[in-house]
């Protein structure tokens, strides 16, 4: 009878007879504490011994994964006091010096006569053959024509082949596995067994085996993944108490008509899809992707208006003040002339204006009470706030449209708690974020929303020339076209990275900067200072100034990475570039080219690293939002794209949001026609089981409800 993942699970991996108390212990600190664990520790990476390069065919800056015997070991103190160890190495063609700095411990680790694969950068210094602070893995005394390599094994002393023979051992005694995977989904997904992947992924014949067996685990990482998240939508749908909106009125026909510019074609797809959703009695759970001023804010208002007509209220969630403040004048203005008919007779003409009220922290008392009141009897329509909106006491008449900007940056609970605000039935929700995502990471981090993007930037937007400014020519010529700009009547921003000095981090403060601007290269300027830190009032002040054109250059944290909206503003220049990330960078270079002037993004920078290189170059060559994220997914992995979408046992071991993005498709396509079919899964029990098994319970105790 084949065994169940389950059943593994329930093994603790001393039960191996190869393995012992001793050996368990260490296997415990790279992860692994039952059998299911040790089979999942999958390989880092395999030396293929058919193809395997020597030390003499290696030139310098070649990196390359070599096996050599390992000929003398050398402990020994720096100049300045740090450890150093030297392992000489020989692999039959030649000598090959390896240095670990502040690693003392590889002294005893390696020892002379025994056998490593070490994977690095060869360098050559003093006319020898060195590599500084390789990978390594110790491999012991024999050899194959694949070698398994797993993560993290030598830092606890663990050698390749105790590995593979734990491995052996544990699946021979496992015998066949269970395979949650339909034979005709594997069929046509040319997909193989559960049970030879499991084998061929630690002992691989051939490297096309090793690929096939990746291919398939990957898969079923994937497919448990989006199982949930349409399993997910599925409840939200089948457990809601939603709104049928009339979508069909004359507001907002009038807003639109109203506007003084044309909507985009994107932003007119949008807008139906919204519309299609709202006239159903299933809340919308839609997310709304779009670039850096594609308009997302017009098509949330037009979304909110729908519920506005019916008789409902709007609401949006800002993470920031300074942002939720930013989309209150921006509607407020944008609804300037809308009104609704009112059946009150002591209505004058039988119409009001739409009314839109702020909530952050920065509302007083009096304020506040004033305006709980006014949202309890309907009298405010939209209501614009930070997380104060999910503060106890605010109580909505009848909350219709929630829309949560930058989604990214509230946990869960914060979202729930403004969708209860509704009462007793289920609001509309929009999510929108202006940090582009790639489709696959879309799929796996926002897979239970429906998506909708704006790819088009609305007529009239300038193209933001960007420069990545490094020698002292450029830097002068910055800060030239800087003057230049606040001469001919326009704005500028500054940014830097911390507020305060740091002696640990060599960043630009903007403290220190609007100091040394102010007595520097923009004396004679009006400069304003704005960060995090300051008090709200204070900040307000700061940002009303510029606003109204009273400060020429603002001197900024990333407190302006979002929202702030300012046509005038056509030069940014971000002080030590290469410290923020490519989405950051773009969010921020998204401040200009808001008006009709040519606008520029200097990028001040003197990046070394391989990584900080590529960020810029990017920002240099493409404004494409999407084409970024696609980037920045290459350089950063998929980590800190998934965030924490993922706890314990459903991390991505093998599956890859970059490598895979075509079995991430698959999954997404198998996933929806399983649940369709099969919507408490009762049918494929296997496939459940697992499911329990790797995902966490928070995220899957309400997933399988009657």
């Amino acid at each position: 009878m084949a065994r169940r993942l389950a059943q593994l699970e329930g093994l603790s991996v001393a039960v191996l007879e190869s393995v012992g108390p001793k050996r368990a212990e260490k296997l415990e600190q790279v992860g692994v504490a039952t059998v299911l664990d040790l089979l999942t520790y999958y390989p880092r990476r395999y030396l293929d011994r058919t193809g395997e390069k020597s030390i003499r065919d290696l030139k310098p800056g070649d990196e390359a994964l070599i096996l050599a015997h390992i000929k003398r070991v050398d402990a020994k103190r720096t100049r300045n006091n740090k450890s150093m160890v030297e392992v000489a190495v020989f692999d039959g063609s030649a000598y090959l010096t390896v240095t670990f700095f502040n690693q003392p411990w590889r002294a005893k680790q390696l020892v002379p006569g025994t056998e490593i694969a070490l994977f690095g950068k060869l360098e050559i210094f003093r006319g020898s053959r060195r590599m500084t602070s390789p990978v390594v893995d110790l491999i012991g005394n024999r050899t194959g024509r694949i070698i398994a390599l797993y993560p993290q094994s030598e830092k606890v002393g663990l050698t390749t082949w105790e590995v593979s023979d734990w491995m052996a051992e544990a699946l021979r005694r496992a015998g066949d596995l269970v395979d949650p995977l339909p034979f005709g989904w594997r069929d046509e997904l040319d997909l193989v067994s559960r049970t030879w992947a499991m084998a061929n992924i630690h002992a691989p014949e051939t490297m096309g085996a090793a690929q096939a067996a990746r291919k398939r685990l990957a898969f079923d990482e994937l497919l448990r993944l989006q199982v949930v998240l349409v399993l997910r939508k599925h409840a939200v749908e089948r457990d809601s108490v939603g709104i049928r909106h009339e979508v069909g009125g004359a507001l907002v026909d009038r807003f639109i008509a109203s506007l003084p510019f044309p909507l985009t074609g994107a932003q007119q797809r949008a807008n139906y899809e919204i519309a299609l959703d709202l006239a159903r009695a299933i809340p919308m759970h839609r997310l709304l992707q779009g670039d850096v001023g594609a308009g997302k804010t017009l098509v949330a208002v037009t979304a909110m208006l729908h519920a506005v007509e019916g008789g409902y209220q709007g609401a949006l969630m800002a993470p920031t003040e300074v942002l939720a403040e930013q989309h209150y004048f921006g509607i407020r203005e944008l609804v300037a002339g809308a009104s609704l008919q009112v059946d009150d007779p002591a209505v004058l003409g039988g119409t009001r204006p739409v009314r839109v009220a702020l909530l952050t922290s920065r509302t007083t008392a009096a304020e506040r009470r004033e305006l709980h009141a006014a949202l309890r009897t309907g009298a405010v329509d939209l209501l614009i706030g930070t997380h104060a909106l999910i503060a106890e006491a605010v109580t909505f008449h009848r909350l219709g449209v929630v829309v949560i900007d930058e989604q990214h940056r509230f946990g869960v609970e914060q979202r729930a708690a403004l969708r209860e605000k509704a009462g007793d039935h289920d609001p509309d929700v929009l999510v929108m974020t202006a940090t582009p995502i790639p489709r696959t990471a879309a799929m796996t981090v926002y897979g239970d929303l429906d998506s909708t993007i704006l790819d088009e930037l609305p007529p009239g937007r300038t193209q933001i020339v960007t420069v990545w400014a490094r020698s002292e020519m450029e830097l002068a010529a910055a800060w030239e076209q800087v003057r230049a700009e606040v001469a001919a009547a326009r704005q500028v921003y500054v940014v830097c990275p911390l507020v305060e000095g740091s002696d640990k981090i060599m960043a630009r403060s903007a403290t220190e900067t609007f100091e040394e601007l102010s007595g520097g290269e923009l004396h004679g300027l009006r400069l304003g200072l704005l960060h995090g830190q300051m008090p709200s009032a204070e900040k307000e002040v700061v940002m009303t100034r510029f606003r109204g054109g009273l400060v020429d250059v603002l001197v900024a944290t990333t407190v302006i990475e979002v929202g702030v909206d300012v046509p005038n503003a056509t030069v940014m220049v971000i002080l030590d570039a290469d410290r923020f990330g490519i989405a950051q960078l773009h969010q921020l270079r998204g401040r200009v080219g808001r008006g009709t002037h040519a606008s520029t993004c200097f990028l001040l920078s003197d990046a070394k690293t391989p990584d900080g290189e590529a960020r810029l170059a990017a920002l240099v060559r493409t404004t494409d939002g999407f084409e970024l994220a696609e980037v920045d997914l290459e350089l950063r992995g998929e980590g800190t794209i998934l965030g924490t979408r993922q706890k314990g046992k459903t991390d991505l071991k093998l599956a890859s949001l970059r490598r895979d993005k075509g079995l991430v498709v698959e999954a997404r396509r198998v996933a929806m026609a399983i649940v369709a079919a099969d919507p408490t899964l009762d049918a494929h029990a296997d496939l459940k089981e697992e499911i329990a098994l790797f995902v966490d319970p928070e995220e899957s105790e309400f997933l399988f409800k009657s």
